[in-house]
This record gives structure tokens, sequence and C-alpha cells, in this order.
């Protein structure tokens, strides 16, 4: 029975050491696109910091996170904020500008046919004239 030769309390066990296992490599995927990452840094502070990080994996990956927690969370803020501006950007680029005389005509013939009412008429007016 393999039940009864792999006890509940090493399952669980297995499982934690796995999930901890899954979290040590992100955190040093984390750690080593920051330090790629870092510009202010020369090409031999990174070096050095590989090379610590290798010879001693722990220790290297906590001193790094302590020593450049704020830089780390600046950078992937920078990177963040970078990526939302090109996110907008691409947007605006797909949806266009339409004209604000062809939004108001639409607007008029909603009204017409009944669909909106007078108030959401002006509603749509005003900031048809306002993107202008």
């Amino acid at each position: 029975m393999i039940a009864t030769s792999y006890p509940f309390l090493e399952v669980f066990w297995t499982i934690l050491i796995f999930f901890a296992f899954f979290i040590w490599i992100w955190l040093l995927f984390t750690v080593f696109a920051d330090i790629f990452r870092n510009h202010d840094a020369s090409g031999w502070v990174k070096v050095a910091w590989i090379v610590f990080i290798v010879i001693l994996p722990y220790l290297g990956v906590f001193v790094y996170l302590i020593a450049e927690h704020k830089g780390m969370t600046e950078r992937s803020m920078k990177t963040q904020k970078e990526a939302e501006t090109q996110t907008e950007q691409y947007v605006r680029s797909v949806a266009g500008k339409t004209d604000p005389t062809e939004q108001i005509a639409k607007a008029k013939r909603l009204l017409d046919s009944g669909t909106i009412t007078q108030s959401e008429f002006d509603q749509i007016k005003q900031k048809a004239l306002a993107a202008t």
C-alpha cells in the first residue's frame, strides 16, 4: 500500500519543500533580472554580484535583497510605468480619433431615433466639443 508507506506528514513536507524551491527559483530570477536591469552599476559590479550569488547562493541573494531593496523597487516601478505608457500610446494609436462633428451627428441620429435622451445628447455633445 502506497498510503501506508508515505504518511500525510511526509506528503505535507514534500509539498512544503516543493513550494520553497519554487519561491527560491523565483527569487533567483528576480535578482538576476534586477542585476541586469540596473544601469547605474558597472559591469564589474554586476559580475561581482553574480559570482557572489553563484558561490554562496542563499547568502548572496539575501544580501542583494537587503542591499538593493530600494533600487529594486525603483527600477521595478520605472519598468512598470514605461509599460503602462507604451500600452496607453498603443491604445490611443489603435483607437484613432473621431471627428467631433461625426460624434455629434451620430448622437443626433440616436436622439432622433429615441435611443438617447436630450440630456444624454447634450453630454455627448459637450464631450465631443471638449476633446477638440
